[in-house]
């Protein structure tokens, strides 16, 4: 299993810029999402992550918001669900972000993704960020139940 912290993700709305083209409008990332992948990049091949995977992966993802300066007054008033209203890019979008970003450096394309475990926490007072963990899934050894069903048929 690879685990990467990686900086608080750019919302979906910064991560991609429209560009007209005479006749016709594409989407491309924006300079804010280059320098985000660039991050990404640098922080896994410093974890040792040479080549992107090749095979099916699995995802848990811990989204960690910033801790908000009047956080104890919060707590203190309702201490069951006092980060509920905290400032937090939301998990879709995050998940959305964060395939794209990785997509090249840790897998070769998000379609590897088979499985994803989404989880925003409790902001801790550390820096904004998220955690991922990665790990590569076994191949199958039999193909799908139900495949060879209709094969014996």
């Amino acid at each position: 299993m690879i685990t990467l912290t990686l900086p608080y993700p750019v919302s979906s709305n910064r991560y991609w810029k429209a560009i007209t083209i005479p006749g016709r409008t594409m989407m491309a990332p924006s300079k804010e999402a280059k320098a985000y992948k660039a991050d990404v990049q640098r922080i896994a091949r410093a974890a040792g992550l040479a080549e992107p995977l090749t095979c099916r992966v699995e995802l848990w993802l811990r989204l960690y918001p910033a801790r908000p300066q009047d956080w104890a007054r919060r707590q203190r008033r309702d201490p069951a669900a006092w980060d509920d209203d905290v400032r937090c890019i939301d998990l879709g979008n995050a998940e959305k972000v964060l395939s794209d970003a990785l997509q090249g450096i840790v897998f070769d394309d998000d379609r590897r993704i088979w499985a994803m475990h989404k989880t925003r926490m409790e902001p801790d007072g550390g820096p904004a960020r998220v955690v991922i963990a990665i790990r590569a899934q076994a191949p199958r050894v039999l193909p799908q139940q139900g495949l060879q069903l209709e094969q014996a048929a």
